[in-house]
């Protein structure tokens, strides 16, 4: 690190190093790497309730989820690690996530599966003793060598609570060393959930999952999905300015607008399953659009990309990017007289304003 890189907090490296992981935080920074696909979230908005009948000050954040109490209802969604640079982002994220409740996810931990001198890279306990903390790897990679054994080395290398299982179907097919062999895996799924001692959950990266997906996967045995649907980072974007191969680079374009709107996946996927674990994740942008998650059926609202940033930037500057979401959260529950969540996600006062 630099001069001016301690001065500012910043974490990445003025010049690119060519690793993997730290590249794709660089191109979600400095590309646009956005989805073609807004989040559907701004087809909704909350009736203003201008005689409240609560205190600010007294609204609740506290939420629960898998039968745990959780400080507030939001989660830094899985971003990196495998890196020293990432690892250092990771520890920021989890120091401040620890600081304000946020539940925490962590990056792919396969590298650190794999390479166990990359496992420093996914110790957040160090800095997040008490939040929940969420493990993660490929699902695709249960075709690739990986079982319960491995799930469980991710689990006990981040401290986690749970497990969660990624689907990344088209970010493997344009990704230069991508594993493209996802047949079979549900059953494969269907094991981890059942022998491995933490809940395990699945979620898409970016594209979204439906109603009839999800079905499937709460029926092997998933203890929550995180819809993780389309209107933030489009992983097809980000592989394409990373290869090299010319026809992978052109077709990259053709699905800029691909994949399920976060608003619609959650909405079918909480009419699915009434009280399975749900995430609503995907192109979020403030408490405005977390409220709105929530109230269509979400147990947590996830923040990915909007985050990093800041994350990159300076504790500082994330802790205050947390706190405004917060600040929005609250604010948008007082607009509509909800003093907690199950408030909020009972409420009557969310209406579709598009069809």
């Amino acid at each position: 690190m630099n001069g001016n890189e301690a001065e500012s907090g910043s974490l990445l490296p003025e010049i690119p190093t060519g690793e993997r992981k730290i590249e794709h935080v660089r191109l979600c920074l400095n590309e646009d790497v956005g989805s073609g696909v807004t989040s559907g979230l701004e087809q909704y908005r909350f009736r203003h309730c201008a005689l409240p009948e609560i205190d600010f000050e007294e609204i609740s954040l506290e939420a629960s989820f898998l039968g745990r109490t959780f400080r507030t209802p939001l989660l830094i969604s899985s971003m990196t690690g495998g890196s020293e640079t990432t690892g250092a982002i990771n520890a920021r994220l989890a120091a401040v996530a620890e600081r304000r409740g946020w539940a925490l996810g962590v990056g792919s931990v396969r590298a650190a599966v794999e390479k166990e001198e990359l496992a420093p890279t996914f110790h957040v306990r160090a800095h997040a003793p008490t939040i929940p903390v969420i493990a993660n790897l490929g699902a695709v990679q249960l075709n690739y060598g990986f079982g319960v054994e491995q799930c469980q080395r991710a689990v006990d290398i981040a401290g986690a609570d749970m497990l969660v299982l990624h689907l990344n179907g088209l970010q493997e097919v344009f990704q230069p060393e991508g594993n493209t062999n996802f047949s079979g895996l549900l059953s494969r799924i269907g094991e981890v959930c059942r022998r491995l001692d933490v809940p395990v959950g699945v979620k898409e990266v970016g594209w979204g999952i439906d109603g009839d997906t999800a079905a499937r996967l709460y029926d092997a045995g998933a203890a929550f999905v995180d819809v993780a649907g389309a209107g933030g980072t489009s992983w097809s974007q980000v592989e394409k300015f990373r290869s090299r191969d010319a026809v992978r680079r052109r077709a990259a374009e053709a699905f800029a607008g691909w994949g399920i709107p976060t608003a619609e996946c959650i909405a079918e996927v909480r009419a699915v399953s009434p009280h399975g674990g749900l995430i609503g994740s995907g192109g979020l942008q403030g408490g405005v659009d977390a409220a709105k998650a929530l109230a269509l059926g979400a147990d947590l609202a996830g923040f990915g990309r909007s985050l990093l940033g800041p994350a990159v930037s300076s504790e500082q500057a994330l802790d205050e990017a947390l706190a405004q979401v917060e600040f929005e959260l609250r604010t948008a529950m007082f607009g509509i007289g909800a003093a907690d969540v199950a408030a909020l996600k009972g409420t009557r006062r969310l209406v579709r304003t598009r069809p």
